[in-house]
C-alpha cells in the first residue's frame, strides 16, 4: 500500500540571539529531517524580523519558511520535534490546498 503524501508549508521562528552558524545548523537540521521522509523541501530564510508580541522577553525571530511533501504521521512527528527543540521559538505546519 502506498503511503499518502501532502503538500505542507512550515514557518518557524528560531530565536534572534543564535550564532550564525546555529542557527544555520538548526536550518539543516530541519531540512534534514524534512528530506528523510520524502524529498528535500523547499527553504526560504525570511531572516530577522520584529515579533507582533513579545516572546521570552525577545522582541526579534529569525523566521524561515519550508514547503514539503509528507505523510500526516511525518508531521505530528516534526511538531514534536519544533516543541522540544532548544532554539525554536514557534511554529507552524499547515497543509496546503491540492
Amino acid at each position: 500500500m502506498e503511503k499518502a503524501v501532502n503538500k505542507y508549508e512550515t514557518v518557524f521562528v528560531l530565536n534572534a540571539n543564535l550564532t550564525e552558524e546555529a542557527t544555520a545548523a538548526l536550518i539543516a537540521k530541519f531540512s534534514d529531517l524534512i528530506a528523510s521522509d520524502t524529498e528535500a523541501p523547499e527553504v526560504k530564510e525570511i531572516g530577522k524580523r520584529k515579533l507582533a508580541y513579545l516572546i521570552n522577553d525577545m522582541s526579534e525571530g529569525y523566521y524561515v519558511q519550508m514547503d514539503f511533501s509528507a505523510s500526516p504521521k511525518f508531521v505530528a512527528e516534526l511538531e514534536r520535534i519544533f516543541r522540544i527543540t532548544e532554539g525554536v521559538m514557534r511554529s507552524i505546519v499547515v497543509k496546503k490546498p491540492e
